[in-house]
C-alpha cells in the first residue's frame, strides 16, 4: 500500500506541475478557467466544464531499410461546455486568451441555455489516485537516431528470419497528452497521458509467386525504451514473419455454419465491436441499442462476464480519470450472462439516474465527451483451451482479426480473419485465407459454450471510432467456443 500511495502522490504532483506549466505558457491559470465556468453557470446552465489540452506526437516509419516518415506534431486548445436539461452546448478554440475563451463560453451557453431543468450534477473527484502510467520520462524524449536504428534493426531481423521475406514496413509512434479539466464545482483535475506503439508488417513471397502478409503490434501507455530492446525487436520480427509464412500456406476457407474457437487477446475486438458499443449508455438511453430496456435480462451464456476496465496498469485504454474528470473504474456490464450495467458519461448518468462510470471520453479539446469503452474484456472461465479445441469436430480456430463492420442498432457484424485454421476431429489443421465471421452481436454471446482460463489482452492496437471521434482502447478475452457461427468463404462446405 505504501508503494501505491507514493505512486499516487508522484503521479498527481507531476500531472499538476506539467499542467500548470502548460497553462502558464499561454498566459492562463486555473483561476481563469474557473472564471469561464462561473460565467456559463451564471448564464443559466445547469453544469459547465472547461477542457484544456496540450498534445505532442511523433511518428518514425522505415520501409525496406529507408526512413519513409519522420514527423512531429503539437496542438493545444480549450473546449467549453454548457449543459442545460438534456441539451449540451460546446465551443472550442485554439486561441488561448481570455477574450477568446469568453466568446467560447458565450457560444456554448447560447446553444444550451433555455432548456434547463435545473439538474444537480454530483461530481466525484480523485483526491488521491493511483498513477496507471507511471513513467520516469516522457516517451517523446527518446532520440530520433535511437528510433531509426531500432527500426532498421527490426528490418534486418525480419529479412534474416526467412529468405521469402521481400518487404518490411516498421514504424514507431509516441504521444503525450496533458489535460486540465475545470468542472462545475471549480476544482481542477489534471492528467498526463503517454501512449506508444510499435508496428511491423512483412510481405513474404512463396515459390509460386503468391504473396502473404504478417504483422506484429506492441505498445500501450508505457515507456518506449522496452519496446526497442534487441530482445523485444527479435520477438516482434519473429511474430510478423511467422504469421506471413503461415498465410503463405493458407487455403480457401470453406463457407457455411460451423463452430468457432476464438483465441485469447485480440480476437476480443469482436466483443468490442459487436457487444461493447451496444452497452454504451447513450445508445440505450435513446433506445437505439439492441440491449435497450433489457437490464437484468439474460443476454449471454451464463459462462460470460464482460467488464469495461479503465484501471489496468499501462494498458492502451487505461485512464486515471476520464475526459470529464471522473475517476476511472472497473465496470461490470454482463455478469453470468445477465445485463447488469451500461457505460456512462456525466450527462447520461444524470439523465438515467445512475452514477457515472468514468467512460466520458473525447478525441481532443475540439470534441464533446460521450460514453466510450476503455479496456473491454470477457473474464476468464475454467475450461482448458486445448480441451475446447478437442471438443470441436469441424470448425475454425480464429487467432487474429482484421477489419470489420457493425450495425449498432441491429447488432449485425462482419469480421475478416487474418489468421485462422481449420479444426477437424478436434485437431488444428491447415491455415485458411479469405475467412469472414458473420453474425449478430446480441446473439453471439448466447452461443458461447466454453470459456478458457487463459485470459489474454491486446494492449497496442485498438482504436475505437464513434461519431467521427477516435480514441485508444484495449481488448481482452480467453479462448472461447461459439457454436453455429456463419463463415463467409469461397465455397460451400
Amino acid at each position: 500500500m505504501g508503494e501505491l500511495a507514493d505512486q499516487a502522490v508522484v503521479g498527481d504532483v507531476a500531472a499538476e506541475v506539467l499542467g500548470a506549466m502548460a497553462l502558464a505558457d499561454v498566459g492562463l491559470d486555473v483561476d481563469g478557467l474557473a472564471d469561464i465556468v462561473g460565467r456559463v453557470l451564471a448564464g443559466g446552465a445547469d453544469y459547465s466544464d472547461v477542457f484544456f489540452e496540450r498534445s505532442r506526437a511523433e511518428l518514425v516509419a522505415v520501409e525496406d531499410g529507408n526512413v519513409r516518415t519522420a514527423s512531429r506534431s503539437a496542438g493545444q486548445g480549450i473546449g467549453v461546455r454548457a449543459i442545460a436539461g438534456e441539451r449540451q452546448g460546446y465551443a472550442h478554440t485554439d486561441a488561448l486568451n481570455l477574450p477568446a475563451l469568453q466568446r467560447a463560453a458565450a457560444a456554448a451557453a447560447a446553444i444550451a441555455v433555455g432548456h434547463s431543468h435545473k439538474r444537480s450534477f454530483a461530481l466525484s473527484g480523485p483526491a488521491t489516485r493511483p498513477n496507471r502510467y507511471p513513467l520516469s520520462e516522457s516517451p517523446l524524449e527518446l532520440p530520433l537516431d535511437v528510433k531509426v536504428a531500432a527500426l532498421s534493426r527490426l528490418d534486418t531481423l525480419c529479412r534474416a528470419a526467412d529468405s521469402r521475406v521481400i518487404q518490411v514496413m516498421a514504424q514507431v509512434s509516441a504521444s503525450e497528452q496533458v489535460v486540465c479539466i475545470v468542472r462545475g464545482d471549480g476544482r481542477p483535475v489534471w492528467d498526463v497521458r503517454p501512449l506508444v506503439r510499435l508496428d511491423c508488417t512483412v510481405i513474404a513471397r512463396g515459390a509460386d509467386g503468391r504473396l502473404a502478409r504478417g504483422s506484429y503490434r506492441g505498445g500501450g501507455r508505457v515507456g518506449l525504451g522496452p519496446l526497442l530492446t534487441d530482445a523485444a525487436l527479435r520477438d516482434a520480427a519473429a511474430e510478423a514473419v511467422r504469421q506471413a509464412l503461415v498465410n503463405l500456406e493458407a487455403i480457401e476457407v470453406p463457407a457455411g455454419v460451423m463452430d468457432v474457437v476464438l483465441g485469447p487477446g485480440w480476437p476480443a475486438v469482436l466483443l468490442h465491436e459487436a457487444i461493447g458499443h451496444g452497452l454504451e449508455g447513450d445508445f440505450n438511453r435513446k433506445g437505439t441499442s439492441a440491449f435497450a430496456g433489457r437490464m437484468g435480462e439474460r443476454v449471454a451464456s451464463e459462462l460470460c462476464t464482460v467488464v469495461d476496465d479503465g484501471t489496468r496498469l499501462g494498458d492502451r485504454g487505461a485512464l486515471n480519470v476520464d475526459d470529464e474528470g471522473t475517476p476511472a473504474q472497473n465496470t461490470t456490464l454482463i455478469e453470468g450472462g445477465k445485463l447488469v450495467g451500461y457505460m456512462h458519461d456525466l450527462l447520461g448518468a444524470q439523465l438515467m439516474g445512475v452514477d457515472p462510470t468514468g467512460n466520458g471520453r473525447r478525441e481532443s479539446y475540439a470534441h464533446l465527451p460521450m460514453p466510450r469503452m476503455r479496456n473491454t474484456y470477457l473474464r476468464a472461465g475454467r475450461d482448458d483451451p486445448e480441451e475446447i479445441v478437442r471438443g470441436v469436430s469441424r470448425g475454425i480456430l480464429a487467432v487474429d482479426f482484421g477489419g470489420g463492420q457493425v450495425d449498432i442498432t441491429s447488432g449485425k457484424f462482419v469480421f475478416e480473419m487474418t489468421e485462422a485454421y481449420l479444426i477437424e476431429d478436434g485437431r488444428v489443421g491447415v491455415p485458411l485465407k479469405g475467412a469472414t465471421l458473420i453474425g449478430n452481436g446480441p446473439d453471439v454471446l448466447t452461443r458461447v459454450s466454453a470459456v478458457g482460463h487463459d485470459l489474454g489482452f491486446h494492449k497496442a492496437q485498438g482504436v475505437c471510432g464513434k461519431e467521427g471521434q477516435s480514441v485508444p482502447v484495449g481488448v481482452g478475452q480467453p479462448t472461447l467456443r461459439i457454436d453455429g457461427m456463419t463463415i463467409g468463404g469461397s465455397r460451400v462446405a
